[in-house]
């Protein structure tokens, strides 16, 4: 009887997770575009604005913050890719969610990471994170030539979907 109710918790489960909302999507919606970010300088632009200062390129999006651990040792990884695609017309976008920007401008310092960079100030649950389902951080986001995402969620610096999906956008 216990086997029988651990096997219908696991399906439960399965399914579940299976249904939740996390369905890719190929365009951010109107409000995470008009969602206001802040740049390096201070001076606030929205994720449209971003999106379209590199239209035409691949983007990589990387959403994190200095707190997080597995987004520190994301880092070198995203190093990494970089060099394997800067023969590309791909660019990197970081996107912090950090609470304070001094905490985030002096990690982009700390830690060399070089991109375009932007904090948000609405936060994780602002429409940036609604509309990506954010759950966990890092999470990396490839946007094609077409303003199109092309690769919804992936959580690790070295996941192969990453490199298949800036290469196969050239």
């Amino acid at each position: 009887m216990k086997n029988i109710l651990k096997k219908v918790l696991v399906i439960v489960f399965i399914a579940m997770v299976s249904c939740s909302n996390t369905e890719p999507k190929e365009n951010f919606p109107k409000e995470a575009l008009a969602d206001t970010l802040l740049a390096l300088d201070g001076t606030k632009t929205t994720l449209e604005n971003v999106l379209n200062k590199y239209k035409g390129k691949t983007i990589v999006i990387d959403i994190w913050a200095s707190w997080c651990g597995d987004c520190i040792k994301g880092l070198p990884l995203v190093n990494a890719l970089q060099q394997q695609t800067k023969d590309s017309e791909t660019v990197y976008v970081f996107l912090s969610l950090d609470k304070k920007q001094a905490n985030w401008k002096n990690a982009i310092e700390k830690r060399k990471i070089e991109g375009d960079h932007y904090f948000i100030p609405s936060g994780w649950e602002g429409p940036i994170g609604k509309s990506v389902d954010l759950d966990w951080i890092p999470r990396y986001m490839v946007v094609g030539k077409d303003g199109k995402i092309k690769l919804y969620k992936a959580v690790k610096a070295n996941d192969k979907k990453i490199l298949e999906t800036v290469k196969s956008d050239q």
